[in-house]
């Protein structure tokens, strides 16, 4: 299948706003708070289909975005929505390979808009639970009760067709509040519908709940921990590990007075998304276990290594280092459709060639 190679980049900026524009109007009800000035700690996000370095765009987010940045929203667009912040950093830079430009308005919200403004909006939520899977061989550390602070991200796509908002982030809130009510300070084997409750299932449990309370749903993540999870879309599993790996490097092929000619270093975080059918007896698509055991010897290749002197890696660059990690993990892990390599927080690249992806945006 072939592949399709993406160059992501995130930027930063402190601004205020209110969500309303000079004449009083707002796609939001009276007395919402989002209508009174408040700022945030906004992160502006793109992808691109540009071969070019991440370096690059990284420093033309950059500098798109340093005009807002401690500044008044309002001064720069009449009506200051992410949508609409998406839209202004996306004329704004006018590259002819953007995929997408999304903007976080917080940590755990945030909307994501193409080319043709079909837009990705997104809210993250949380509950503390127990659980353990009762299907698992004996000796399993899961299958001992045990517990996690789950994190679920609900996603709904829509085309906004030059509307200034999509769906309230306040409503993606009223649905989800019923089930946080059932679930946190739960034991989730409890529940009807989750006796064996991997994050397959409850990810499959959350969508049968959600959909019909928001059509626009599109898919719903749940993260069992800060480095696994599973994406749901109504339809397909998808889960992901990450790993992260210490290693030293020098890009030869950088322009002369370019400092990554020199030998220097990266904090690198990895993501595997692997898309299987789901197992019915074990109520999994794969182990993370197995994911991370498989991989083991690979990233031993990697973590705390020089890695210009990887066998069959010519150029350290993350496009040539993701391409590498896939040759030498899909004999291991077949399922493996994706994989997301960050060199930096929020930029680095993300090698694709899944066929039944939930949507780029994670």
């Amino acid at each position: 299948m072939n592949e399709t190679l993406f160059y992501v980049a995130a930027a930063p900026f402190e601004a205020a706003c209110r969500v309303e524009n000079a004449l009083g109007q707002s796609p939001l009800s009276a007395g919402h708070p989002a209508r009174r000035l408040h700022g945030h700690s906004f992160l502006a996000k793109v992808r691109t289909l540009n071969t070019g370095a991440n370096a690059d765009l990284r420093q033309q987010l950059a500098d798109c975005v340093a005009p807002l940045d401690y500044n008044d929203l309002n001064q720069f667009l009449p009506m200051p929505t992410d949508e609409n912040l998406a839209r202004w950093i996306r004329a704004r830079l006018a590259l002819p390979s953007v995929a997408s430009v999304g903007v976080q308005s917080t940590l755990h919200q945030g909307a994501d808009l193409d080319l043709a403004d079909n837009a990705h909006i997104w809210r993250r939520f949380r509950f503390e639970a127990a659980h353990r899977l009762p299907n698992v061989a004996p000796g399993h550390q899961c299958g001992r009760m045990h517990g996690h602070g789950f994190e679920v991200i609900l996603h709904a796509n829509q085309n906004l067709q030059a509307q200034d908002m999509g769906v309230d982030f306040d409503r993606l809130e009223a649905v989800w509040q019923p089930l946080h009510e059932q679930l946190h300070h739960h034991c989730l084997n409890d529940i009807p519908g989750l006796e064996n409750p991997t994050s397959e299932m409850l990810a499959a449990w959350l969508w049968e709940r959600l959909k019909p309370e928001l059509d626009a749903l599109s898919w719903v993540s749940v993260y069992e921990t800060v480095t696994a999870g599973c994406h749901y879309d109504g339809q397909h599993y998808r889960i992901w590990k990450d790993q992260r790996f210490e290693s030293a490097l020098t890009l030869t092929r950088a322009a002369p007075n370019d400092s990554v000619r020199r030998l220097h270093g990266h904090s690198y975080l990895l993501r595997l998304h692997l898309t299987a059918a789901l197992d019915t007896v074990m109520g999994w698509t794969v182990d993370y276990g197995d994911v991370k055991s498989q991989f083991k010897p690979i990233y031993q290749q990697l973590d705390h290594h020089n890695l210009n002197e990887l066998p069959g890696l010519d150029e350290p660059d993350a496009a040539s280092i993701a391409r590498w990690i896939r040759a030498q993990a899909e004999p291991g892990l077949p399922q493996l459709d994706r994989i997301d390599l960050y060199e930096t927080p929020g930029c680095g690249v993300v090698l694709s060639w899944g066929e039944h992806e939930p949507g780029l945006p994670v």
